[in-house]
């Protein structure tokens, strides 16, 4: 697999180079990011694909001095239960 960030999003591909997940976030002003969807195809469920995606939008919001809104469910869901994640969250 190959984790690849895009234009606001940041991407999983298989092998074969087809895309296999997402996580996709907007800008919010200068400051804030929110991430709004993350998803991965049924068949690749299950091997931590989307966690792994929502920890890349956490260390980009850290390198680029940026707090998290995650309006997404899974990335909510993720803000939750991993305290290191805190420092990036917006309260």
């Amino acid at each position: 697999m190959k984790y690849v960030e895009e234009a606001n999003r940041f991407v999983v591909y298989d092998d074969q180079m087809t895309e296999i997940g997402e996580m996709t976030w907007s800008n919010a002003g200068e400051s804030m990011i929110i991430i709004d969807h993350t998803f991965v195809e049924d068949d690749q469920r299950g091997q931590g694909i989307a966690e792994q995606l929502v920890a890349l939008g956490v260390d980009y919001a850290r390198k680029n001095q940026k707090k998290v809104i995650p309006l997404c469910p899974f990335a909510k869901k993720e803000f939750d239960q991993k305290k290191d994640y805190q420092d990036v969250l917006k309260k």
